[in-house]
């Protein structure tokens, strides 16, 4: 995102000239929105945890279930989904965009964790986070994966959601 010198209109990556006023921005660099960086409270939000199975058969779907959204998100499986946020200055992209779930403000990374499936199961693994994902209350150790089972309770910064098999 470029943002005008003269009347700081956020313009696309790659306009020429501002779109509200119409002044030229080619001397004028990218505005690249970073993770927002949360203070981290103690018992701000505390899971419980749970002990679904960790089985994850071969034709099984991923259930995504986001705290205060009705709907649920389908995720067929793959051999990695990265869960994340779009970022109009960033070229890596998620596989899964949170940003429709207010994810800037909640703290979630652009490139935040990654669901990964091996054989008959799966695993979370946080991706140097800015603000860690947290599997049933307790923070990941960055590139480390955890064993994910059905109903288990997935932070990203302070997003919350479970998991779930079918």
């Amino acid at each position: 995102m470029i943002l005008c010198a003269q009347c700081s209109h956020p313009n696309r990556e790659g306009s020429l000239f501002c779109e509200s006023c119409g002044s030229p921005l080619s001397d004028q660099q990218a505005v690249v929105t970073a993770t927002k960086r949360l203070d981290s409270t103690p018992g701000d939000m505390v899971a419980k945890a749970t002990w679904g199975t960790a089985r994850f058969g071969e034709d099984a779907t991923i259930i995504l279930r986001i705290r205060d959204v009705s709907e649920p998100i389908m995720l067929e499986p793959a051999n990695q989904i990265i869960l994340g946020r779009k970022d109009m200055t960033s070229t890596n992209e998620p596989d899964l965009d949170l940003t429709p779930y207010d994810a800037l403000d909640k703290g979630v990374s652009r490139i935040h964790a990654a669901i990964r499936r091996s054989e008959d199961n799966l695993t979370l693994v946080d991706l140097g986070s800015a603000n860690g994902t947290h599997l049933n209350g307790q923070r990941l150790v960055p590139d480390q994966p955890r064993l994910l089972r059905d109903g288990d309770e997935v932070r990203l910064g302070r997003l919350v959601t479970h998991i779930y098999f079918r």
